[in-house]
């Protein structure tokens, strides 16, 4: 006999229903999966179209056209660029501090020899007091009428990344040379530093001598000058001795002066006077503060004093010391204005570093916002579409 069904139960049912509810709402996820998949498809093929490509060596990334900044979406050219300016910028600003304790130091340096000037100053002063100086023959004080040959002793830097002190130098000396053409007088050239022996080198110039100036100026550097030029002009090979150096002003400011070296003027020994530059700081800042010296004061000898050697020998072994101690303070006054110089330049060199950084940022900042604005209009404009 046929067999019944029976109903099921009331729990068979219930479960039955929910693996149904089950099955449908793991089919409505996975229709919503595949349908965000497709969109999200469709907005990468659309955004493919604001790419720059890399095919086109024209456009590249972070470049502006017209108001508006065409992103490669890493930003990684203006980054790469905000960092070489950073790092240029505490390059610039480790070199002026650097400069400024250099300074310092030849500073200290003038200082320190400046006692040394002094006392020969004085001594001098008090010979041709006690002498007179109408009766003084001193080959060395003693100019020749015809000039025929002047040598030049040019003193520039070793280094660059110092502004225009160089150049300014070397400049004066191609105008010192112009007049003595013009005038037809022969000339050569004592050149102190790389950069002057290196320009006039490549030009054909008649050059004596060459050497280093180096930043730390000593005495025996200025006593071989010296002798170098004293024996060239006791000898007759040159009738006069001008140098052409960079007189220190203030940190921003220096001026290329000539002076004659040889032959000698006891007025302007006795008279010759002196300034004293000290590097302090105000507010923050880097200043200089400014001593004019006078003249030293004669030695006073007494009027019953008996000299040993003649007084006229004395003033010929005197005029050498007072030479080397002026060719030492003009090889330190140079370096100083060329550290000054530096400084200057180093400033100048991190404020501009420091502007383009910001506007680089800006830039940046710009670029990546327009970027973030773009793929919300994306999103959006492919939301209302569905």
């Amino acid at each position: 006999p046929p067999q019944r069904r029976t109903a099921p139960a009331p729990r068979q049912l219930l479960s039955r229903l929910v693996s149904r509810v089950q099955t449908a709402t793991a089919k409505m996820i996975f229709s919503k999966a595949m349908l965000g998949l497709v969109l999200a498809l469709g907005l990468v093929g659309q955004a493919s179209a604001y790419v720059t490509p890399r095919a086109m060596p024209t456009q590249r990334a972070g470049v502006r056209t017209g108001r508006t900044i065409v992103m490669d979406g890493k930003s990684n050219a203006i980054r790469d660029r905000i960092k070489s300016v950073g790092n240029t910028k505490k390059i610039t600003e480790a070199m002026r501090l650097v400069a400024a304790a250099k300074v310092r130091r030849a500073q200290d340096a003038c200082l320190q020899t400046r006692p040394f000037t002094e006392s020969v100053q004085s001594v001098f002063s008090g010979l041709v007091e006690r002498l007179g100086s109408e009766g003084l023959a001193l080959p060395l004080l003693t100019p020749r009428p015809d000039v025929e040959k002047v040598l030049i002793m040019l003193i520039t830097g070793d280094r660059g990344l110092c502004g225009g002190y160089n150049n300014y130098a070397i400049k004066k000396a191609e105008a010192r040379v112009a007049e003595l053409e013009a005038q037809g007088i022969k000339y050569e050239l004592m050149l102190i530093g790389n950069k002057g022996s290196s320009y006039f080198k490549s030009r054909g110039y008649p050059i004596k001598s060459v050497g280093d100036c180096g930043q730390a100026p000593t005495g025996e550097q200025a006593t071989a000058i010296t002798e170098e030029i004293l024996a060239d002009f006791l000898s007759g090979d040159v009738d006069r001795v001008e140098l052409i150096y960079t007189r220190f002003v203030s940190l921003i400011a220096s001026e290329p002066s000539v002076r004659t070296l040889l032959p000698l003027s006891a007025q302007g020994i006795e008279m010759e006077g002196d300034e004293i530059f000290s590097l302090t700081s105000s507010s923050g800042d880097f200043a200089v503060s400014r001593d004019d010296k006078g003249p030293a004061e004669p030695e006073q000898f007494p009027a019953d004093m008996i000299f040993e050697q003649d007084p006229v020998s004395i003033l010929n072994a005197l005029v050498p010391l007072y030479l080397n101690g002026q060719v030492l303070r003009t090889l330190q006054e140079s370096v100083a204005s060329e550290l000054a110089a530096r400084m200057s330049a180093m400033q100048a060199a991190s404020d501009n570093a420091k502007e383009l950084g910001n506007k680089l940022s800006l830039q940046y900042n710009r670029a990546r916002q327009a970027s973030v604005t773009q793929e919300i209009l994306e999103i959006v404009a492919g939301s209302s579409a569905v």
